[in-house]
């Protein structure tokens, strides 16, 4: 009797924990093949020239790679990790090693679920099916008190209904022991020069505040949620390592609840307002698709111009805007690639009412150096910061002028 082979498709999930795709595997094959695929498409640039991976979000994307590759050596087991589109990938591995099936999580935005298309039809013509799986999220899209499309627009009522009728679920453990085929193809990770960044680019990266892979998201965790933990930074000390799938949003929200964090009811508080932020982003592009990314959201007119001044961008996106505030707050995150929400707030305030700029551009300098980087998450908060977004309320955001003030006021 032969065995059934899955192969496990590992895309932003990077982590043993609370991992659907990984317990499902183990539930229903013999043999699993782990793999990643560093896409090209992710490495090129955009329309507006950003980078759709800065380097600082390349290098920690190779540290979580090189961690749960680590992790699965352990086991017994190994990631294997390839150069080029999944597309053209995974249907040889299928063919080598007689996969079954191909298990992986659900995306929402455009460009990832179009990949998955691909993948899947590629699959097809082979016969081999590709099973997706709902992981991403604190609360299960099938726990919902609502059907997508009838999920309310409104922050607040969402959050309401979604608090008060939906319960989350408890962490799926992390297996402690998985079976592959014997003898699967040594390979390793490519560099960064590898994935196209220059030998300058390397030599400016210097030392990271963050460093990728599951353990080190956890301690993060930890350290977020120690009484006595004052620093400045909230969400954002965790968020890449959610962004990147080595952290899950279910495990955080237990760990939450199991900490007595659960007794300081305004942190508390903040953190889940993250959470749910998050969920309420990705669950607004499953029911109005690619929303985030259009100039005009779901505005029936145009509101926001097309164009682009290249002189203010610049200034803008070098830190040389003339305002001190503003160009420390845009240094820091070209230095670190992280900044905390109320600065990100200032700046892509300040960019939609100073530069008279197609916002789409300033949301996908954020997409080039944010660490926690994430389509819904970062081009939801965009659209809202120029009016546009699917919760009303949050469209009517205050003048650049007065979150400056609140901002240093509060620190």
């Amino acid at each position: 009797m032969s065995k059934k082979v899955v192969l496990v498709w590992f895309r932003n999930d990077l982590r043993l924990h609370d991992n659907e795709v990984l317990t499902e595997a183990i539930a229903k094959s013999d043999l699993i093949i782990p793999v990643y695929c560093f896409d090209p498409r992710y490495f090129h640039k955009n329309k507006f020239q950003f980078n759709n991976t800065g380097i600082k979000r390349a290098q920690f994307l190779l540290e979580s790679v090189l961690d749960l590759k680590e992790k699965l050596l352990s086991m017994g087991s190994d990631l294997m990790t390839f150069v080029g589109k999944p597309e053209d990938i995974l249907p040889i591995l299928c063919a080598k090693y007689e996969v079954s099936e191909v298990y992986h999580h659900r995306e929402v935005a455009s460009r990832e679920t179009q990949i998955s298309e691909l993948v899947e039809a590629a699959l097809w013509d082979n016969k081999i099916n590709l099973r997706h799986f709902i992981g991403h999220t604190l609360f299960h899209k099938e726990d919902l008190p609502f059907p997508i499309k009838d999920i309310p627009d409104k922050f607040n009522i969402f959050r309401k209904k979604i608090e008060r009728e939906s319960s989350v679920r408890a962490p799926l453990v992390a297996p402690d022991k998985i079976l592959s085929p014997q003898h699967l193809e040594s390979t390793s990770l490519p560099s960064l020069l590898d994935l196209g960044y220059s030998d300058e680019e390397i030599n400016q990266l210097g030392s990271q505040n963050f460093q990728g892979g599951e353990q080190n998201g956890i301690d993060k965790l930890q350290n977020l949620l120690d009484p006595s933990y004052d620093n400045f930074q909230n969400f954002s000390l965790v968020s890449p390592y959610i962004a990147i799938g080595s952290l899950s949003p279910i495990y955080v929200y237990h760990e939450m609840q199991n900490s007595s964090l659960s007794q300081n009811k305004k942190r508390f508080d903040r953190l889940m307002t993250m959470l749910l932020w998050r969920d309420y982003f990705r669950f607004m592009l499953k029911k109005y698709p690619n929303v985030f990314f259009k100039l005009n959201g779901i505005e029936s007119e145009a509101k926001n111009s097309e164009s682009i001044n290249e002189e203010l961008v610049m200034s803008w996106k070098t830190a040389n805007t003339g305002e001190s505030g503003i160009d420390e707050i845009i240094q820091n995150l070209l230095d670190t690639g992280n900044i905390t929400y109320a600065e990100r707030r200032l700046i892509s305030k300040y960019f939609t009412q100073e530069l008279g700029s197609n916002w789409l551009a300033g949301a996908s300098f954020f997409e080039e150096h944010l660490l926690d980087y994430a389509p819904a998450t970062t081009y939801g908060f965009w659209s809202h910061m120029a009016a546009v977004g699917t919760s009303p309320k949050e469209n009517s955001c205050a003048d650049w002028q007065d979150l400056a003030k609140r901002l240093y006021v509060s620190k």
